[in-house]
């Protein structure tokens, strides 16, 4: 019997072992007690994200018994909707969320990495120890988003706050916490003001953009522009967090791989996409059967709720060899195929964004750093049904 519980704390610390035996034995898995299916196979999942027409989004994208609100939307924006619902509004958010705004950022992405990096590293030949999360990673994506949004700079603690307490999840739990509802209030109460700001008082940021987007006489209602602005932290913020986190966990426990990394700065984009790969941050999203799914001889039926395991598809050994092994020379052709920012129309808008952030952040930490270490056994694991990194990682490093 495999025991897959995505609340616990115990399967957070590793969830790889269960996801292997669930794809090996349970590929579409009947978790009885909290009534959930599960895929685990990299071609279930995938199809699982281009297929809107019998795996659904309007319920909601997580696991836990209650909702923050009657009409997920309110908070998931796009990702709780199927087209043409879904079609309508990314077209609208993507007039303001466009490739040019998030090119546009990159000196601001420098500038911001610098800063931080010249406040938590020691000067050049020295040795130091710091904690990456809350000193670069946790703070860095935040800025960015902030930056784009127009949230201005007092405000930015508060913001990360609360959507660290969105995410967060309580050991034994089965539902989103009270903090984490009031945080979810407080967010949209906080992004309601910032639009009517701007709607008095336009600026070259995304909320004004998202004012302004109009296709054919068709434009965004108030409430539609802040459950993106709200997505957009909570999403943005939290998994591109993870992923500058994860990067140095996983390069550390390999000394051959760090040294090549801290050699040669080309190697970055490989790392940041096999980390992607082998530890997304982005581990499960739910959705909803309106039809019945038959696979590998068992059906789940129309109404319940399923889990596309993410984390398990990118180490889906039907796709990539070795696929426990972290690897930053793997093929990119292989490594092209990981499905961490989804597939078909949810494919992640913030993707190229979160890409971004994280090559010029570690770009620049490779550029400064002679060596580091990430102290394991002082590091803190963040616990969300949804995302996987880390609270805390103190690392020691040792300047050029």
């Amino acid at each position: 019997m495999i025991r897959f519980d995505p609340f616990d704390y115990g399967f957070h610390e590793d969830p790889y072992p269960t996801y292997r035996a669930l794809r090996e034995q349970s590929p579409v898995h009947w978790n009885k007690e909290l009534g959930f299916w599960a895929l685990s196979r990299h071609a279930d999942v995938l199809a699982g994200f281009k297929d809107w027409e019998h795996f659904t989004n309007t319920g909601g994208i997580s696991l836990e018994v209650g909702e923050l609100s009657a009409d997920s939307t309110a908070v998931l924006s796009i990702l709780a909707m199927d087209p043409p619902r879904h079609d309508r509004i990314r077209a609208l958010v993507s007039k303001g969320f466009t490739p040019r705004r998030v090119r546009d950022l990159a000196p601001r992405i420098q500038a911001l990495a610098d800063t931080y990096l010249d406040r938590c590293l020691p000067a050049p030949g020295e040795r130091g120890r710091l904690d990456w999360i809350p000193e670069l990673a946790g703070r860095l994506p935040m800025d960015v988003i902030s930056e784009m949004m127009g949230v201005p700079e007092p405000d930015r603690d508060e913001v990360r706050r609360l959507a660290d307490l969105v995410v967060h999840r309580e050991d034994g739990v089965y539902d989103v916490p009270e903090a984490g509802m009031a945080a979810a209030l407080d967010l949209i109460v906080y992004y309601t003001e910032l639009l009517e700001e701007r709607k008095a008082h336009p600026a070259d940021d995304l909320t004004s953009a998202l004012v302004a987007a109009e296709i054919d006489g068709d434009r965004l209602e108030d409430h539609e522009i802040i459950a993106f602005l709200f997505l957009t932290v909570v999403a943005g913020n939290e998994t591109t967090t993870k992923l500058l986190g994860n990067a140095l966990y996983h390069l550390s426990a390999h000394p051959e791989q760090k040294a090549a990394v801290l050699a040669d700065r080309a190697l970055v984009v490989p790392w940041i996409e096999e980390t992607l790969r082998f530890d997304t941050s982005s581990q499960l999203l739910a959705r909803h059967l309106k039809k019945d799914v038959a696979l590998h001889g068992t059906v789940a039926p129309a109404g319940s709720k399923l889990v596309l395991a993410i984390g398990s598809a990118n180490r889906d050994e039907r796709v990539f060899d070795h696929a426990d092994e972290y690897d930053v020379h793997r093929d990119p052709g292989e490594v092209a195929r990981l499905v961490s920012f989804g597939g078909g129309r949810h494919f992640c808008l913030g993707a190229h964004l979160a890409r971004l952030e994280a090559r010029i952040a570690l770009e620049e930490l490779v550029r400064r750093v002679g060596d580091l270490e990430v102290d394991r056994d002082a590091a803190v694991r963040v616990h969300s049904t949804n995302v996987r990194g880390f609270a805390s990682l103190p690392i020691e490093v040792e300047m050029r």
